[in-house]
């Protein structure tokens, strides 16, 4: 297919080195065309955003996406973006993770004569109950950290690196420090000698289904990747005909199992409501994008997260 040349031009504060003009096949990929920017410009590729000049699309650093099916054409201008350091996805989640993985065991053991300092002493030792909410809270990340490395495929090889920051909050404040702090609490009703036998077992049966029913859902959604691209197909299996995001659905309920165990701490209930109202508007913006790729092909729901609620 014939090469095309194309206008190049910075956006944002100056690229060293970066072409003013780029020739490229039209059937060249996406890959391709970000590999070229950044071996003539000497910057790092995933450092990187395309963008078309005329409506500023972003252009897919994808092998399945060729230059042609962009729209560019000959003397089409395109703006290249330096995004600032970057860091893998992989990495940021197992950072995110490994905070609340490990914070709930630290307060319950080598930091509790701290945190509780203004406590009768000596402390009562963790009840069956905070340790039972310890071990679910450890399970849960650890399982995260299981999927981080050998289940997800990302879409996405990094992020602006000053990102995990931010990222990380949500789960090393809300999940870790918040919720280990008042569920182990010498005073929280997880202490009690005589839980409610009835939230305990409901809630731990439903922690254990939701985990499994969650892990079946990424592995779904793993396997409708081909390793190396980010094309998709229309996802199917348990949960799917019921919500968008059954992985999502299956994750809450997780959480309010912990909530039903730890005696209705709301600690936990304050995590899982600022968690599913985040996941409530990714699911819908997820099913708007099956909608719009897959058209006539894809059945279209009316509930994203909940089934038959929202």
């Amino acid at each position: 297919m014939a090469k095309i040349s194309l206008v190049v031009e910075p956006r944002g504060k100056p690229i060293r080195g970066l072409p003013k003009e780029l020739k490229i096949d039209l059937d060249a990929t996406g890959e391709k065309l970000h590999n070229a920017i950044a071996e003539a410009s000497g910057a790092n590729v995933h450092r990187l955003r395309i963008t078309k000049g005329s409506d500023r699309t972003v252009v897919p650093n994808a092998k399945d996406t060729t230059v042609d099916e962009t729209g560019l054409r000959n003397s089409s201008v395109i703006h290249v973006k330096d995004l600032g350091p970057q860091i893998a996805w992989r990495t940021v989640f197992i950072i995110e993770y490994l905070g609340p993985l490990l914070i709930p065991a630290l307060f319950l053991f080598p930091l509790r004569p701290f945190l509780y300092f203004n406590y009768d002493k000596p402390l009562p030792e963790p009840s069956d109950i905070q340790l039972l909410v310890c071990g679910l809270l450890s399970l849960h990340f650890l399982k995260r950290e299981y999927e981080t490395i050998f289940v997800h495929r990302f879409s996405n090889a990094t992020m602006p690196a000053r990102n995990i920051f931010k990222n990380s909050a949500h789960y090393w404040a809300l999940a870790g420090f918040n919720i280990a702090y008042w569920v182990f609490r010498p005073d929280s009703a997880a202490a009690s000698s005589s839980p409610n036998a009835i939230l305990t077992y409901a809630g731990l049966a439903l922690f254990v289904f939701s985990e499994l029913a969650n892990l079946n859902a990424h592995y779904i959604l793993r396997d409708l990747r081909r390793p190396g691209t980010t094309e998709r197909g229309i996802p199917s299996g348990f949960g799917f005909s019921l919500v968008t995001c059954p992985n999502y659905m299956f994750e809450i309920l997780a959480w309010l199992g912990v909530f039903l165990v730890s005696q209705l701490n709301l600690s936990v209930l304050i995590f899982t409501l600022v968690g599913g109202v985040q996941m409530w508007s990714w699911a819908w913006k997820k099913e708007k994008r099956y909608r719009r790729d897959f058209g006539e092909k894809y059945k279209k729901k009316k509930t994203v997260l909940l089934a038959y609620i929202c």
